[in-house]
């Protein structure tokens, strides 16, 4: 996966921490987490707020 895969990042970040509530997730959680994932495999400096914040929106449309 890629940073510009949100949709997937926000299902994978669902599975791997079900107990979490993404609305109360900061960006450097978010990010560590991201780059933690076992099938992410990109550039950690191609990061930005606004991919962090599309991912964790996605999250949240996915929790709901």
């Amino acid at each position: 996966m890629k940073w510009t895969d949100t949709l997937d990042l926000a299902i994978a970040l669902q599975d791997a921490h079900p107990d979490v509530d993404p609305r109360n997730v900061n960006f450097v959680d978010l990010r560590n987490w991201i780059m933690a994932l076992p099938e992410f495999d990109d550039d950690p400096d191609r990061c930005g707020e606004r991919i962090l914040e599309a991912v964790q929106l996605a999250w949240m449309e996915e929790e709901d």
